[in-house]
């Protein structure tokens, strides 16, 4: 039995569908079981890491896992979610994990970088026995998504940061590398830091998106001190703030294309233009 953590997630979602349609057994953990939609076969399952005794049925019987956790840097002390995963893992005697993390890790010495170190720490401890893969992406090509209710109001977008590029990665393609790690044991001990095969810019992908809307749409840029008044009305504490800051101005982090999901794959990764064609339809109309 595989179980899928953040089932409805972007990632978690493809990889529930990608492992259901290969015939493997697959239980998928959500806080909202009766709410979710997943292929038939698939077993829905009541899990919530910020309720660790919710974890023990969820795990029970499982020999494989995807472990992903969208807690927020610095809600906490340390990455409570992740550590109560891994815990639940290590106590239902789970063989193979593979944890989505994020691009470079734990590099460097600020609140984003240690709770990232803390967090692959819980995998990756040889005390816990686990035959670990670590999945480390940038931006993801479906972030697009979260323009789709601007453009329900018009072609306009307000975009963040809009000429940062960075080489995003389909979602799909991490599920089918995920996928690969738990089904063999080709990817055990491996690190894979992953991106898509280009460098854009948040404004060159809305052009594309349009393209494939067949509609003309526009970049409206936000001034970087209202990009960092959003991410505090978020709730994250100043120094985490100030972290996204600096790792988003400074240097090139995230846009660099890199080898290696078309290494593992054995195929090119999918394009952005390839995507947004496949998700056209969940972009509204205006």
């Amino acid at each position: 039995m595989i179980l899928v953590t953040g089932a409805t997630g972007h990632v978690g979602s493809e990889l529930v569908r990608r492992l259901t349609a290969a015939g493997e057994p697959v239980r998928a953990m959500t806080r909202r079981p009766s709410k979710a939609r997943f292929p038939a076969g698939t077993e829905a399952v009541y899990g919530d890491a910020a309720d660790p005794e919710s974890l023990a049925a969820a795990f029970a019987g499982v020999d494989g896992v995807f472990l992903m956790s969208a807690q927020a840097v610095g809600t906490a002390p340390e990455p409570t979610h992740d550590l109560a995963l891994a815990a639940a893992a290590e106590r239902a005697g789970v063989r193979r994990v593979v944890k989505l993390s994020t691009l470079d890790g734990g590099t460097g010495d600020d609140p984003i970088a240690r709770w990232q170190r803390t967090a692959e720490a819980a995998v990756t401890d040889p005390a816990r026995g686990f035959a670990w893969t670590l999945l480390r992406p940038g931006r993801f090509m479906s972030n697009a998504l979260q323009w789709a209710g601007q453009l329900r109001a018009g072609d306009e977008v307000a975009i963040p940061f809009a000429d940062r590029p960075a080489a995003s990665i389909d979602p799909a393609d991490l599920a089918e590398i995920a996928a690969q790690a738990l089904t063999t044991g080709e990817h055990s001990g491996a690190v894979h830091e992953l991106s898509g095969p280009q460098s854009l810019t948040p404004t060159e992908e809305l052009a594309l998106l349009g393209e494939a809307l067949g509609r003309d749409l526009r970049v409206r840029s936000v001034p970087v001190e209202a990009a960092r008044a959003g991410m505090s009305s978020y709730g994250f504490p100043p120094e985490v703030v100030d972290a996204i800051m600096r790792r988003t101005l400074d240097g090139d982090r995230g846009s660099e294309v890199l080898p290696t999901a078309e290494k593992v794959l054995g195929r090119p990764a999918r394009t952005f233009a390839q995507w947004a064609r496949a998700h056209a339809g969940e972009f509204p109309r205006p």
